[in-house]
Formats: structure tokens, sequence, C-alpha cells
């Protein structure tokens, strides 16, 4: 099979497109032909290095990329089918499981969920780590409630799209900050209250003449290093900053007094992995936003879909910025 793996840390060019072995599921596993593979900045971040020694996402060199697709089911391990009931011929997707950028992967069986036969593959991987972000940042890390106000960074983006529309849904205002008049148009059609051109507006200074002065009751920032600060500043008294991606680059140190200072806010850098934790507690997310799909409630926007051969130019894509939703990589045999 074809496989995209690093031998090295470093840019795109580090990607090799490589025949190897087709894996063989052990125990509890499941072997699953893809047709997609979704491209996060999770990826670019593991590329780079810059989890290396996370106990989450460390993997020894040479790996094999991609934390998420979706495809079907071709072999089943020992207790499979008996623990999870699954099936060859089953349509599954999941994430947070390294390995993804391949024509197969295996996958632990109790990572998988099954994708309804009316929702897409491609939709369905849409919704696995960035949908399920969307999900566990406005229903568990920060319960939105009718009457609040939110930030949502790169509103127009993969997450930020999903995360406006889920906050509307629970009945929030929902502010976005974008790149240009197009992201704007974009974000208010899934939902925005109010967009924020950030390159050519202050977007603390907007969040506080939107809100009044009172600034916002949750900020999800998914930039990092070049907004972090701002964000924390954009917030009401005992507001909660979350910090979920590093698009600028990941944030090194928060300065306890600033939170002080800001007014007695709070700050939280969370993993996915630990919002999903469980089969039932994954599954139960990942039903919720199929759901929503099926009964119109939810776009998912695929911005484009690459050949898996191309990652290279599609992860450059990716850090451009150029975005406007999901990136996906097609397998060789779709």
């Amino acid at each position: 099979m074809l496989a995209v793996r690093i031998h090295e840390y470093g840019d795109a060019t580090v990607c090799r497109v490589e025949a190897v072995d087709v894996p063989q599921p052990g125990a509890g596993e499941a072997l699953v032909r893809l047709e997609v593979a979704g491209l996060n900045f999770i990826d670019v971040h593991i590329r780079l290095g810059r989890y290396a020694k996370s106990e989450t996402y460390r993997n020894a060199l040479p790996m094999t990329l991609g934390m998420e697709g979706a495809g079907v089911v071709e072999r089943v391990g020992e207790g499979v089918a008996d623990v999870d009931l699954l099936q060859p011929g089953d349509r599954v997707a999941w994430c947070v499981v390294r390995g993804s950028f391949a024509e197969y992967a295996v996958v632990p069986a109790a990572r998988l969920v099954r994708v309804p036969d009316a929702v897409d593959l491609r939709h369905a991987c849409a919704l696995m780590l960035q949908g399920l972000t969307a999900h566990y940042l406005s229903h568990a890390a920060f319960e939105l409630r009718s009457g609040q106000t939110c930030l949502v960074h790169a509103a127009a983006g993969g997450v930020g799209g999903l995360l406006v529309q889920l906050a509307k849904l629970r009945g929030a205002t929902v502010i976005g900050t974008v790149g240009s008049a197009a992201k704007a148009q974009l974000a208010r059609s899934l939902g925005a209250d109010h967009t924020v051109l950030y390159r050519e507006q202050d977007f603390r200074a907007e969040v506080l003449r939107l809100t009044g002065g009172a600034g916002v009751d949750v900020v999800y920032d998914s930039i990092g290093r070049d907004t972090i600060d701002r964000s924390i500043r954009s917030l009401r008294r005992r507001g909660l900053c979350i910090n979920y991606g590093g698009a600028s680059g990941l944030v090194e140190q928060i300065v306890p007094l600033e939170l002080g200072e800001a007014g007695s806010v709070y700050f939280t850098r969370p993993h996915l992995a630990d919002y999903i934790a469980t089969p039932d507690e994954l599954r139960s997310r990942a039903a919720e936003l199929f759901a929503h799909t099926l009964a119109g409630r939810l776009k998912v926007s695929v911005d484009r879909s690459f050949a898996l051969t191309e990652t290279a130019e599609a992860m450059r894509y990716l850090e451009a910025g150029r975005t406007r939703g999901k990136l996906l990589l097609e397998m060789p045999t779709c």
C-alpha cells in the first residue's frame, strides 16, 4: 500500500510517499481500507516535531502521518466482533489515532465510530477531529448557554466554522475573527453575529466595542502565539480563554499575574483525547454531530480535496492560511 511517512522532522518536503506492507489487526483492532483522510494543523505540528515530547502524540521515526480518517472495515482482530460488534463492510470514521495518511490503517476498535448510511464518508471524516473538537469546546470545556457571548478565532476555518454553528445552536452570540471579506461572508452564512477582519482591525478593541466594554464569556483561540495575550484581555471578568491550537505557533507560557490583571480570568489548553476518553463519550459526541448534519442543522464545509500523493502540497496550502473549511486527502483507490 501507499503511505505518507516522515523520517525526520521539518517542512513539507520531509513528507515521502512510500510503498509499505499492509498492517495486520491484532486483538481489539480493525483493519480499515481508507477512502479519505483529514488534514489538520496537528499533522503539521507533528511533522515539525513540536509534539516529539508529548505523552499523547509522540511517536518514533519513521512514522506514517495522519490523525483522522474514514473508510470501510476490511478485517477485524480477535474479540472485535464480540465486544465492539464491528464487522467487515462497516463504514467507520475515527480520529486521534496516527497513521491515516495511507491506503489502509489499523485502528483500535474502541476508537471507531460507525457512520450512518445517509452520511457521506467525506463529511463523516470532517466531523471527526474538527467536529468533535468543536463539540467538546462548546458543550464541555465551556458549556455555552443562551445569552452568553463567545469569540471564535478563524471562524471560517474547519473547526471555527463548525464551532460557530454549534455555538448558535446553543443560543450564544458569536463574534468571529477572519482574514478576508470572503471569509467574513462565509462565517456570517454559518451564523456568526459579528465578524472582525483581524488584519485590518484590532479584534480586542472590536470585542470590547461590541460587548459595551464587558468582554466575552469565552474565547476559543486556535491561533496561539500571535493572539493569546489579546484573547485573554478580551474576556469578561472571570471569563475563560481556551487555547486549542497554534496556527501562528504554540503558546509556550502564560504569566499567572496577567490572568489576574485581566479580571481574574481562567486559561486552559485542552486535548481532544481527554474529551473522547471512553468509547461511550466518543460515540455520543459523534452521534449528536451526525444527527445535526442529517437534520440540516450543521453544515460541513469541505474546502478542497488533494490526492494522497499531494500531501506536501496540501500541507503548504494549510500552512498558508488559505482554507475555508476541511481539507481532505483522497486515496488512490477512490
